[in-house]
């Protein structure tokens, strides 16, 4: 008899004290302690052991991991069964793909109302369903023989899930703390940051040492196995690629917290609470300037807190300083330097557009002389100047690169000024 039949029928035998008559009734069908027992006499029964429950502390890694296995087909994982027969069991979602033939609908085994077995480890997972007050919920349980080989399986799934390079994303909603796993578009390499040679030195130096293996400056020194930095500037100017190069080039997990207007003291708990549990590791607080006024003396606390980034090598990035609060600089152990990235110079966006493909388009001289004449552009605004030339080369089969560099000042010109009517005759529309 499956373990899926055993839950769903009435006739399923259980010990409890709360069911006299030893029988599970149809109003019952979501008794957890009935489940639990189904679960764990399978196991039992199916791999010959003695499976023990185990609880875990709020941090669901190592859920996000199994969905990886999951996806990816891992051969050392097993479905071992369902836990109710009227739950569903599969999911689907639509992948978009940068080649169109590849997109489509992606249809897998769910990790709710299942369970999960790594035979080599001894060590499953399941997704339990239960009735709470507003609806159907999940209890996440982790079963295993013993502890080495629970210990075995989560360091497995760890070296995974780096190797994989997938980077974790929390973002605070109205319904709560939002966790998910996304994949590296593409990976970003240092040669693909363009700042000050010394001002870059001194970022990798500090992101370098904090990941060495044997971690001996820290404890040489005395130091504290923690670390903030504070990247500002103006937009565009590379601060999403200087951290995109870190996530591609450390051999660590990372995470990118989202702030929004439902940020809260309980969230910003979960979020350091789980960077500690994936430590040692690389939190992004992108925006650190949007963190809502109600909770930032909370904010502050838990950057003051004993063990609150243990490992935890914390990047904060602000298009606006000024926003900023004073108190996140002016004691230590909050944010320990604080980084301006400047507009590139003449010489860095020579470089830049010859990294980003102009040399395709046009010889170098016409580069060099491009790069004299976008004195306060910003490499977002570079890159826009590369595509628009690609545009028309593959249209006009040629490129002026003066005139689109004219008409890219006219357009920042405007934006600046809010005078977007070129003719002032013509009639604006909008609110008066």
């Amino acid at each position: 008899m499956t373990l899926t039949k055993q839950i769903a029928k009435p006739s399923f035998i259980i010990e409890s004290d709360r069911f006299a008559t030893g029988v599970l009734e149809k109003n019952d069908y979501f008794n957890y302690a009935a489940a639990i027992r189904g679960v764990i006499g399978l196991l039992n029964e199916r791999y010959g052991g003695q499976f023990q429950i185990y609880s875990e502390d709020n941090s669901n890694d190592v859920w996000s991991s199994l969905e990886d296995d999951i996806r990816s087909g891992y051969a050392g994982i097993e479905h071992a069964t369902s836990v109710y027969d009227l739950v569903e069991t599969r999911e689907f979602r639509f992948v978009v793909d940068a080649e169109p033939e590849q997109s489509g609908y992606d249809i897998r085994l769910a990790t709710r109302n299942n369970v999960f077995v790594y035979p080599e480890y001894r060590v499953a997972f399941a997704r339990m369903p239960v009735m709470q007050r507003y609806g159907l919920g999940y209890e996440d349980i982790i079963f295993s023989e013993n502890d080495n080989g629970l210990t075995r399986c989560l360091n497995a799934m760890r070296q995974r899930q780096l190797a994989n390079r997938e980077i974790v994303v929390f973002t605070d909603t109205s319904d709560g703390l939002d966790r998910k796993r996304e994949a590296s578009a593409k990976a970003v390499t240092r040669d693909d940051v363009f700042l000050d040679e010394s001002l870059k030195a001194q970022i990798y130096r500090s992101v370098d040492e904090f990941f060495s293996k044997d971690r001996g400056f820290f404890q040489t020194y005395g130091i504290p196995y923690k670390r903030g930095v504070l990247l500002y500037g103006k937009p565009g100017n590379g601060k999403t690629t200087l951290v995109k190069s870190i996530a591609s080039t450390v051999a660590a997990p990372i995470a990118y917290w989202q702030i929004t207007e439902h940020t809260s003291s309980g969230s910003i708990s979960e979020v350091f609470q789980a960077a500690v549990n994936m430590a040692p590791m690389v939190l992004v607080i992108e925006d650190i300037d949007s963190m809502p006024a109600s909770c930032r003396s909370f904010f502050l606390n838990t950057l003051d807190g004993a063990t609150s980034k243990d490992g935890v090598f914390l990047i904060g990035t602000t298009n606006y300083p000024e926003r900023i609060d004073p108190a996140l600089m002016n004691r230590a152990g909050r944010f320990d330097r604080a980084y301006e990235v400047k507009l590139p110079d003449e010489a860095t966006r020579c470089a830049y557009m010859i990294r980003r493909g102009m040399g395709r388009l046009v010889d170098e001289t016409y580069i060099a002389q491009a790069a004299r004449q976008t004195e306060g552009f910003s490499l977002a605004q570079l890159s826009e100047l590369y595509v628009s030339a690609a545009l028309q080369q593959h249209y006009e089969h040629a490129v002026d690169l003066q005139r689109l560099i004219d008409e890219m000042k006219s357009d920042y010109s405007k934006s600046r000024s809010g005078d977007w009517m070129a003719d002032p005759s013509v009639r604006r529309v909008g609110f008066a």
